[in-house]
């Protein structure tokens, strides 16, 4: 590979702003693209990180600011391409991840599956044509869990499922042009919020990895530059994830 191989593309990355995100930003500017960052509420973390990078290189960062359950997807996309008249990768990477246990929640059913199945392809149909023009790429983070469920987390996990077979109907929908790939993350950072873990759940849940030890920010990041970059692979979901899909 050689030192810059995305130099001259544009990327654009959903949920770009912070964690796993902002890695995968960083990485694929260090590569020589362009990126595009999308952010919502991580107002602080993303002009902090546009201006490390244009800091950089000039104008090699722009912002996107905008809510993906609420907002106009066509108008942001317009924005978004109008920044580098084009883009070359497509990485959908914001998502939404808390418990909903066994119980029926419309308002979470419809947000989870909007944001982590929906969202992604209505970007991904918007971004087409673009794609098209420049034999782009899209890169969907997925889970493990959309292959082995996650207890007290069945709505998510039916909703990375979603985003699971949404890759590789693309894949065969937009090949030749456009090649579609995921990343499969396992334990890679420690949940937040409403999902936040107990030290003994943290304890609990290292015990089953074979590699012993929680993921970064940075596998992913440089899982996503390989997907980017490797011209002849479309239609694969990458387990990014120690070998816990290796445990029963």
């Amino acid at each position: 590979m050689t030192e810059f191989p995305l130099s001259g593309q544009t990327a654009l990355v959903t949920g770009g702003a912070r964690r796993i995100g902002a890695a995968i930003v960083r990485r694929l500017h260090v590569a020589g693209a362009k990126v595009v960052i999308h952010y919502h509420q991580s107002s602080t973390e993303a002009l902090a990180l546009a201006k490390e990078l244009n800091q950089q290189r000039a104008d090699s960062a722009f912002l996107v600011n905008a809510d993906l359950l609420q907002t106009n997807l066509s108008a942001m996309m317009e924005e978004v391409l109008a920044y580098d008249k084009g883009l070359d990768i497509l990485v959908n990477n914001a998502s939404l991840f808390y418990p909903t246990h066994l119980e029926w929640d419309g308002s979470a059913a419809e947000a989870l599956m909007q944001m982590n199945a929906f969202v992604p392809y209505q970007l991904s149909l918007l971004a087409k044509s673009a794609l098209e023009k420049r034999k782009g790429t899209i890169i969907n983070l997925v889970d493990i869990h959309a292959e082995k469920p996650l207890r007290d987390y069945s709505l998510y996990s039916q909703s990375k499922a979603a985003l699971r077979q949404q890759t590789l109907s693309l894949a065969k929908e937009l090949a030749p042009q456009i090649r579609v790939n995921a990343v499969a993350p396992g334990t890679i950072l420690w949940p937040e919020d409403k999902a936040a873990l107990t030290e003994s759940q943290k304890a609990a849940l290292l015990k089953e990895i074979p590699l012993q030890r929680l993921g970064t920010a940075s596998v992913i990041a440089e899982a996503v530059l390989y997907l980017a970059t490797a011209t002849y692979v479309t239609g694969i979901i990458l387990p990014v994830d120690g070998g816990r899909l290796l445990v029963k």
